[in-house]
């Protein structure tokens, strides 16, 4: 049991840091709820997620207040709706995402995720409608997001439904584009997607989770900067060693706080995200903690060396706070959500060639990046598979959040607003990739995968 006395030092991180919980994210199966008649699907969806979620933000708003912690979104994440939807007879998904999203709204919760599909290997009847309902989904709900694995280190990369993805953002795009395209912003194409994940857009609760459980996921990318700064001119020995002692404390404060929401709401304690989620305010970006480290502006070279030596950091120490780390944990590096991220941009130090290469060693991949509105859907595959293929060669997650704003060029600025931030227009190259991915089929699992 963690005494609160521990964490002294990291309230002061709370104070002068901007030290958050980001998240506290409960998973709810839905697995008892599939009926052959989708309106009493819907109905047993609606009633399970507002009876177990009924006082989750309650809860966390009185452990805020009673411990001094800014806990910033509480948010719920269910099992993949292509399953649970399967069973009934219904042409399409939409009205599962109505239900989430009147769900949702009833308890409080600003978001809710698992709009859900896991194709890596192939298609199910569910997993079509879904994917085909996507558009429509998130452009008529605010709370809902959606997700869709495309591949895994041990299947492969599924080239059909990378296709297809591309084509599903471009329509989303389309439909929201009164609002920037916005509905792309909550949509996240992956490979070796975890089930445990309680950051959005991309939370689902797996089939291997239990019933219900309550996941955290930290924050600190201002406590990390502090830590940094302490070490000026010193040798990247002591710089992560600064980093993994400070990641600690912080991952300890993740776990009060995720055992005392377990306690409260009787439901299991999962699992501590010890991720570094940026957001647009100033002091709170990952992008100042790559040029604390020595860089004129992120983007320069010595960028990815730097975020290395970041996520590697920020794992070890959370590893040894607590004995549930998971999720995806490391650093994220989404452009609107960051303010560093997004001068580094508009000053030219950073493009999405650049942003490709450092997701080979962040936590998840290209997040939130705008790029102009008439990118061609083949486009937008070729950059998803090209983050699929990091991920499955590397056997890690990497994830595709790209938003295609709707007449908007390179170096205009789409408006997201909240914690999606603001972004400007990324140009993407010219050349085309349509041969590329018309061939479809799969890419092969790599030789890698193989450790049985």
């Amino acid at each position: 049991m963690i005494n609160p006395n521990e964490i002294i030092e990291t309230i002061r991180m709370i104070e002068t840091e901007k030290l958050d919980i980001r998240t506290i994210t409960m998973g709810i199966s839905l697995r008892d709820c599939s009926d052959p008649d989708g309106k009493s699907a819907r109905k047993k969806i609606y009633d399970k997620i507002a009876y177990l979620a009924e006082n989750l933000v309650k809860t966390g708003t009185e452990i805020s207040i009673e411990y001094g912690i800014p806990i910033i979104n509480k948010r719920i994440s269910v099992t993949p709706i292509s399953i649970v939807a399967e069973s009934s007879n219904d042409d399409d998904y939409v009205a599962f995402a109505q239900a989430l999203d009147r769900a949702a709204q009833s308890v409080g919760v600003n978001f809710i995720g698992g709009f859900s599909a896991l194709v890596h290997k192939g298609y199910t009847k569910g997993d079509m409608k879904l994917i085909a309902s996507i558009p429509e989904a998130l452009a008529i709900t605010e709370r809902v997001c959606s997700s869709v694995n495309v591949a895994t280190t041990k299947a492969g990369i599924n080239m059909d439904a990378v296709r297809h993805m591309g084509e599903i953002i471009k329509e989303t795009a389309r439909l929201t584009k009164d609002h920037d395209s916005i509905g792309c912003a909550k949509l996240v194409v992956f490979a070796n997607a975890v089930e445990d994940n309680p950051f959005m857009a991309g939370a689902f609760h797996g089939l291997g989770e239990p019933e219900c459980s309550i996941n955290v996921g930290i924050s600190g990318p201002g406590a990390i900067k502090t830590a940094v700064e302490k070490a000026k001119g010193a040798n990247f020995d002591t710089v992560a060693e600064a980093i993994k002692r400070t990641a600690f404390k912080i991952t300890r404060l993740g776990q009060l706080v995720a055992q005392e929401a377990s306690r409260r709401l009787n439901v299991p304690y999962g699992i501590v995200d010890v991720s570094l989620a940026p957001t647009p305010a100033i002091g709170d970006s990952v992008a100042r903690i790559l040029e604390e480290m020595g860089l004129e502006a992120c983007g320069a070279p010595g960028s990815t060396a730097a975020l290395a030596v970041l996520n590697d950091a920020v794992k070890k120490g959370g590893t040894m706070a607590s004995s549930h780390v998971g999720g995806l944990s490391g650093a994220f590096i989404p452009v609107s959500e960051d303010e560093g991220m997004m001068c580094a941009v508009e000053k030219g130090a950073l493009n999405i060639e650049k942003l490709e290469a450092m997701t080979c060693v962040c936590s998840v991949g290209l997040d939130m990046i705008a790029v102009p509105g008439d990118t061609t859907a083949e486009t937008i595959s070729a950059i998803i598979a090209d983050e699929a293929a990091i991920g499955v060669m590397n056997n890690k997650t990497t994830a595709v959040r790209i938003i295609p704003v709707a007449g908007k060029k390179a170096g205009d600025i789409a408006e997201f607003g909240g914690l999606l931030g603001r972004s400007p227009v990324i140009k993407v190259s010219g050349f085309s990739s349509s041969g590329f991915i018309k061939r479809g089929g799969r890419i092969p699992a790599p030789i890698n995968s193989l450790r049985n």
